[in-house]
């Protein structure tokens, strides 16, 4: 009996992580969450805490949307003219920026001031997951404020409605790039204050260089416009809105703003990296 539990002993202490006369081994971690699982519960939670925090600053975007857009009607032309869609346009994804850009900008740089980042650092989360996750729930939250502003300015300016259902694919693309560009400002800039300063500068470029027409801006303006990743949803929506849209153009726009959202979306999580290291 005492060799049987002898040789208990030793096949006891070989075993990995289970105690024995060699000592006791690490149990081995969990495997971390899959991407998509881990943005699906992301997406919910920040969609969830949006939904209470950001009402009020929804309803001052929307207004402040369709504010610009009564005011340009004594200045541009009215009916299908190319200066009324494109006001049109820039106000509707205007909303966009002001929440998905600036907002997201404030967001990232107050988790990185106040150490929020290492909460999300002990999650077994992808980085990416964090990201897009968030960057996802601020740019669904803007989808009834852009809907609102757009079905606005078509009834003030007379334009047709039947472009509007372009929106459906200029809320999520136009979204994703100035998400993307505003969570890496607020990952990237060294001081909260600083961080709410790029984002409230970013929206400002996309009310000047989104909303008024292209045709009266010098051309080192019309340079930086094309540099704003906002630009090519604007062109897009204002191409729909237009008596016979030309489907290419407005195809190729969103394509552009697709690239211009992946690119933005893949510098912000590699700021989020950086940043979760520090």
């Amino acid at each position: 009996m005492s060799t049987a539990l002898a040789r208990t002993r030793r096949e006891t202490a070989r075993t990995p992580g289970t105690p024995g006369a060699g000592g006791t081994a690490a149990a081995p971690l969990a495997p971390g969450a899959g991407l998509w699982p881990a943005l699906g519960a992301v997406y919910r939670a920040q969609l969830s805490r949006a939904r209470v925090a950001r009402i009020p600053l929804l309803f001052v975007a929307t207004f402040q949307s369709v504010g610009i857009m009564v005011l340009m009607r004594g200045v541009v032309d009215g009916g299908s003219g190319e200066e009324a869609r494109a006001v049109v346009a820039g106000s509707s994804v205007l909303v966009v920026a002001f929440v998905a850009l600036n907002l997201l900008a404030q967001y990232f740089g107050q988790l990185r001031a106040t150490g929020g980042l290492d909460h999300y650092a002990t999650l077994p989360v992808p980085p990416a997951a964090v990201v897009l996750g968030t960057a996802g729930a601020y740019a669904s939250f803007t989808v009834p404020g852009t809907a609102v502003t757009a079905v606005t300015g078509c009834l003030l300016y007379g334009l047709p409605l039947g472009g509007l259902w372009v929106l459906a694919a200029v809320v999520p693309l136009a979204g994703a790039a100035l998400a993307g560009l505003g969570a890496a400002m607020g990952l990237l800039a060294p001081r909260q204050e600083l961080a709410t300063l790029c984002g409230q500068l970013g929206m400002s470029a996309a009310l000047l260089l989104g909303v008024l027409p292209a045709g009266g801006l010098p051309e080192p303006v019309r340079l930086l416009r094309d540099l704003l990743p906002s630009t090519y949803g604007v062109e897009a929506l204002a191409a729909a809105l237009g008596p016979r849209p030309h489907w290419g153009e407005v195809a190729l726009d969103l394509g552009v703003c697709a690239a211009v959202g992946a690119a933005a979306l893949a510098a912000a999580t590699w700021a989020y990296r950086r940043a979760a290291v520090r």
